[in-house]
């Protein structure tokens, strides 16, 4: 995929695919599944997605104080 910068230089962005785990859409798109509060982070490295990271947020509940 191809796209112009935002001060109109190119860039490529290349995903790493692999048949056996999704490549890099199918990883971003499974740390999305069932995310009720958090982010998906992709890490670039020379345009390849080289890392996906996921952080949940657990929302608690509060208990009546007294």
């Amino acid at each position: 995929m191809s796209r112009e910068h935002g001060e109109g230089h190119p860039f490529r962005l290349e995903l790493q695919e692999s048949p056996r785990d999704g490549g890099a859409l199918g990883r971003i798109e499974s740390a999305l599944r069932g995310l009720e509060f958090g982010t998906v982070t992709a890490v670039v490295q020379n345009g390849v997605v080289v890392q996906v990271e996921r952080t949940e947020k657990v929302r608690l509940q509060r208990s009546d104080r007294r």
